[in-house]
């Protein structure tokens, strides 16, 4: 919802004088439902060649090995048409009986677990950023008369510091102004009650932005709030997006305004505490949570659950990217920061049920715990599990912007081996006249972000049952990455984790032309001048290069002849 910023003042003026409002036509382009998966020479887009790619496989009479991939998110649709028969079952428990079968200390995570629950059965939804809790927490320390920084132990000397950042962050928040919270509020209000004039116009309850446009208002009032929503899913490019998603992302951006403007001057409420009741400072602390993976509002994890393995083939909704993989959600990321303790325990949890990838598409600026979130890392790093990361929605450098969790370990040992951190891209026809391959929110690094991939206009699963819809970000560039992994893994068992990483960044398709820099107007620059590879990702290179590099491993692996060398 980063555009909602920009349309404030123009809603605003809408609702306040429509007579000044021209509807016009849009000069952006539409990108068809499941073009990330295209193939540019077949279909004319910027997709991963996914076809090809089956095909490839199909071609070589290659078997597939289920594979579990793990989503840490905000939860998921269990009963979601497209989803509901790819979730991963924990085979040793059973389910609701009150019994924690499998003796791991999580009783009936069947599907996964919930880090943001509580054993009573409430469940965490909105939690406060980590700046203000950081702020907070440090600054009666830190902020009292004849504080003298210099005196500090090593240890200290590292909060403070983070302190800083945090306080630095906070009082220079980009959060609007007074009076645009209280215009935000209004169109906030207004769009509600728009809503509620076209339901009933309508009668429906949910309708997307096509069905908005191609309805015909009968009155002066229904066509004020049809102009009003109208203009909010066409500047937005969500046009494929329901009612009902957009209002839930608008309302959590207002919410989220409030509290950064609350939080200057208030600390932020324990909710965590107050529900889960775990001791948050010990990382051994962690048999607790519930099974509740569908609380709050799951729409995040459900679209990028389904952008990586929607049943393929049903004739229903859309096809994931995996054609045999067991979802396991895992809840630990709520509306505001995810906490360091919750994303260490959740890899763990991942890595101890099986899961060979790990989708984690949120990050933050600070990382109080970092090092329990490090220690994780390398624990799935030893078990051979790869973990895929979505770089930031905030048209950063984070080569030199921070951005956690990431593969660079605080204690300065190195970079993990099986880390992938996914920038965003898009394609030209989203861009009338100008050749954009990337997408403007996104983050990007030339040390930090190691591909690019398809994040603009992502058509996927959302929850309702058989609701699908189109939503955007590094978010959902990530779980395409993690996607064309577990396609690799499924296919070739015998490749390590080091070597799936590298079939995927190896094989990403370089540009021939100059992309546009994310947050810039008109700055072209090289593709490899912000990521590792310098390329777009793409699933028929990945099996391509995986198949080359399995064949040569098991030539490698033939036993060796006992024959001696004749000497005639």
């Amino acid at each position: 919802m980063r555009q909602l910023k920009m349309l404030v003042v123009f809603i605003g003026l809408i609702i306040f004088n429509l007579s000044i409002f021209g509807q016009g036509t849009s000069t952006k382009q539409d990108l068809p439902n499941g073009w990330h998966l295209m193939d540019k020479q077949q279909d004319g887009y910027y997709g991963i060649s996914l076809n090809k790619a089956y095909e490839f496989l199909k071609l070589k009479n290659l078997k597939s090995k289920t594979v579990i991939v793990a989503v840490i998110d905000s939860g998921i649709d269990t009963l979601q048409e497209d989803l509901k028969d790819i979730l991963w079952t924990n085979p040793k428990e059973i389910p609701g009986n009150g019994i924690d079968d499998d003796h791991d200390g999580y009783v009936d995570d069947v599907h996964g677990w919930n880090f943001l629950g509580g054993k009573d059965g409430q469940n965490v939804n909105d939690d406060s950023g980590e700046d203000a809790r950081v702020y907070f927490e440090f600054k009666k320390q830190f902020e009292t008369p004849g504080f003298d920084a210099s005196s500090l132990s090593a240890d200290d000397k590292e909060k403070y510091t983070m302190w800083q950042k945090a306080k630095k962050r906070l009082m220079g928040a980009t959060t609007e102004s007074p009076d645009d919270l209280v215009l935000l509020k209004r169109v906030l209000a207004a769009s509600v009650m728009s809503d509620s004039v076209l339901q009933g116009a309508m009668g429906r309850k949910e309708y997307t932005g096509n069905d908005l446009d191609t309805f015909q208002a009968s009155t002066p009032d229904i066509k004020r709030a049809k102009e009003i929503l109208l203009f909010s899913f066409r500047e937005n490019k969500i046009m494929d997006v329901t009612n009902k998603a957009f209002l839930t992302d608008f309302n959590e951006y207002v919410n989220m305004q409030v509290k950064k403007a609350e939080s200057k001057d208030k600390a932020p409420e324990n909710v965590r505490k107050k529900i889960v009741q775990d001791n948050e400072e010990d990382i051994n602390d962690k048999y607790y949570g519930n099974n509740d993976i569908m609380a709050g509002e799951p729409m995040h994890g459900t679209h990028v659950s389904g952008i990586i393995a929607a049943e393929r083939g049903n004739g229903k909704g859309m096809d994931g990217i995996a054609d045999n993989v067991r979802i396991m959600m895992i809840r630990a990321v709520p509306g505001g920061d995810e906490h360091d303790k919750d994303v260490a325990l959740a890899i763990r949890y991942a890595v101890d049920n099986g899961a060979k990838v790990v989708n984690m598409s949120f990050g933050k600026d600070l990382s109080p715990e970092k090092k329990w979130v490090d220690d994780a890392v390398k624990y799935a790093e030893s078990k051979g599990v790869l973990l895929v990361h979505a770089a930031g929605n905030d048209a950063e450098d984070v080569d030199t912007t921070d951005n956690f969790p990431c593969p660079d370990f605080k204690d300065h040992s190195g970079k993990a081996s099986n880390w992938i951190t996914v920038g965003a891209s898009s394609d030209p026809a989203a861009e009338a006249g100008f050749k954009s391959y990337t997408a403007s929110f996104s983050n990007y690094g030339k040390k930090e972000v190691d591909v690019f991939a398809p994040g603009t206009k992502i058509y996927s699963t959302l929850p309702g049952g058989h609701n699908y819809g189109n939503l955007q970000g590094t978010s959902m560039a990530a779980p395409v990455v993690t996607g064309i992994a577990a396609l690799i893994m499924e296919y070739y068992p015998n490749l390590t984790v080091q070597q799936v990483k590298f079939c995927i960044e190896r094989s990403a398709t370089p540009l021939a032309e100059k992309v546009k820099k994310p947050g810039t107007d008109n700055e072209l620059v090289n593709l490899a001048d912000i990521s590792v590879s310098g390329g777009i990702v793409n699933a028929y290179g990945a099996v391509k290069l995986a198949y080359n590099i399995s064949t040569e491993s098991k030539k490698d692996d033939l036993p060796k002849s006992t024959l001696k060398d004749r000497k005639d």
